[in-house]
């Protein structure tokens, strides 16, 4: 009976049986068919950025370099560079804790007890971090096959043995080794637990949070002690070198000044909760003064920034331009287009087609043509229309004067006042004509999902047109809008194709938004770690602008 009850592998047959064994193999067939996206998204979403991340710490121009630490931040931001990664450290610290407290609680509401699942996640999130290594360890043994065959016969042949000899290298097979052990006594942890020692339809979900919990806490360790260790080896090379540096005074005033921004906001939120009068306006007056505190330490910033790289600081600021006076305008006539043709009009399908025509259009041949059309000849169409109206001939894509300092010639302005320059108006220009058609499209459908019970209500009531667009059309119509205003701001700060087409070098980089900076300095300056670190940065802006417009869209939004 002993016998019948063991496999030829000797194992009891109660492992492969029964309702836990299936829903085992319910599981593995799920998860094999979502492999495939899991090895997609992996490699070409989440490896080149962590892997970007990797050659901005690396003085790695076309082949890999020395480790160089935050120099490329720093050269870029300054002393924001330490800010910025302290603060980073402490966001993963806030989202693992805040992941352990929602899943205590999530426990606590079922009864159970999921620290069981602590060694397997962590034996599983340390089998994923050796992995990781494991990548680059390889990766810069097959990048390096470039510089091998200099010189030589290339070959098909001779490149898989240079990429046999990399993976046959002694570093790259331990490593790959212990990610391997590692991830599957991660895998088999995982097992014993869920089958032995705690049995939940939550066991999953215990599993993924916490390897997500010990990557933020390796995370968070990570940044700080890299933010601390060159923060010291600053402060022992100014030392070497007779100087004197203001890092520390730098972030702690700097960070004091946002904790007081933070806690203004708070209670500024919070004043018109208050039942009494005298609370809300205690809270409102304790605002305004944390407010100036905070703008009196905030204050040190632009120090900071005018000792950052200069010609990233103008990109970023041409990028704010093109973004500032895209998205608006773009929104704005997209809305007023959807609400002329969602009225009863004739040939509104061809109108809505004549409209959506510039956004499938080709980029590059669209910006050639606007490049025609607004080139600084007399002779050029816009040019020949302005003279035939009476006015005079402009530069336009060749014109780096602020558009502001041309309306307003006898007026000094500041230059974060003076607008961005004629040459930037005409690309913002071509923005504005490439979306609006799909913008216009959005809104329609938005607007075809308000009922017209609603008008007909509102009009009995004695609502007129601006009224019901007012009170009935924009809140309902919020979710739309702040999807394409996300959309548009995501777009204004990593548009490439058609600002390089139309950006001319008499325009003295006033065209030159942080994309084209990026692209010059990896293309044209072959400096592949400072391109890197340029590039985590401006993704580092988005994520925050994107954090910022779903804060306000969370109070703003209006989902019916």
């Amino acid at each position: 009976m002993a016998l019948a009850e063991k496999t030829v592998t000797g194992l009891p047959r109660s492992l492969f049986k029964g309702y836990s064994w299936r829903r085992v193999k319910e599981s593995l067939t799920a998860y094999l068919f979502l492999f495939p996206a899991f090895l997609i998204i992996g490699t070409f979403g989440l490896f080149p950025m962590v892997f970007s991340v990797y050659v901005s710490l690396h003085k790695w121009r076309i082949i890999p370099g020395k480790y160089v630490g935050l120099s490329h931040y720093v050269k870029a931001i300054d002393n924001l560079a330490y800010l910025l990664f302290f603060w980073l450290g402490v966001l993963f610290a806030y989202l693992l804790v805040k992941n352990v407290l929602d899943i205590k609680e999530k426990a606590k509401e079922r009864g159970e007890q999921p620290w069981a699942w602590l060694l397997p996640s962590l034996v599983s999130a340390a089998g994923i971090g050796l992995f990781l290594r494991f990548a680059f360890t390889l990766l810069p043994r097959i990048l390096d096959i470039g510089e091998q065959v200099k010189g030589m016969h290339r070959t098909q042949g001779l490149f898989n043995q240079l990429l046999l000899e990399a993976w046959r290298a002694a570093d790259v097979q331990a490593a790959f080794r212990t990610a391997l052990i590692v991830l599957v006594a991660g895998a088999v942890l995982a097992y014993l637990v869920n089958r032995y020692v705690m049995r939940s339809s939550q066991n999953a979900t215990y599993y993924t949070t916490f390897i997500f919990v010990f990557a933020l806490l390796a995370g968070a360790v990570l940044l700080e002690w890299l933010t601390w260790t060159e923060i010291q080896n600053a402060y022992v090379q100014a030392l070497e070198n007779g100087e004197t540096l203001e890092i520390w005074s730098q972030m702690v005033t700097i960070s004091a000044g946002f904790v007081l921004l933070f806690f203004a906001w708070r209670l500024w939120g919070s004043a018109g909760k208050q039942n009494s009068t005298l609370g809300m306006v205690f809270r409102i007056l304790s605002a305004i003064a944390l407010m100036i505190g905070a703008w009196v330490l905030i204050g040190e910033l632009p120090r900071v920034i005018s000792a950052g790289y200069d010609d990233w600081w103008e990109g970023l600021q041409v990028t704010v331009y093109y973004s500032l006076f895209t998205v608006p305008f773009q929104l704005g006539i997209s809305l007023f287009l959807a609400t002329l043709l969602f009225q009863e009009l004739k040939g509104k399908s061809l109108f809505r087609l004549i409209y959506f025509l510039p956004y499938v259009t080709n980029p590059v041949a669209a910006a050639g043509i606007f490049r025609v059309l607004f080139s600084s000849r007399v002779s050029a169409p816009v040019n020949n229309l302005i003279t035939f109206l009476g006015g005079q001939p402009l530069m336009w894509l060749d014109e780096p004067r602020r558009i502001f300092q041309m309306l307003l010639p006898g007026v000094e302005l500041p230059t974060l006042l003076a607008g961005p320059s004629l040459a930037l108006m005409v690309i913002i220009i071509y923005n504005i004509w490439t979306y609006v058609g799909y913008d216009t499209v959005i809104f329609l459908a938005g607007l075809g999902g308000i009922s017209s019970s609603l008008y007909e209500a509102a009009a009995v009531d004695g609502g007129g047109r601006w009224a019901q667009f007012r009170h009935i059309t924009l809140p309902l119509l919020s979710p739309t809008t702040y999807y394409l205003t996300l959309i548009a701001v995501i777009g204004t700060f990593k548009a490439f194709t058609h600002v390089w087409v139309l950006r001319s070098g008499a325009a003295l980089g006033t065209t030159d938004t942080a994309s084209i900076k990026i692209f010059v300095e990896f293309n044209r300056n072959t400096r592949y770690g400072y391109a890197s670190a340029l590039a985590l940065i401006l993704m580092f802006v988005v994520l925050m602008l994107t954090a910022i417009n779903n804060r306000i869209a969370s109070e703003k939004v209006f989902y019916g």
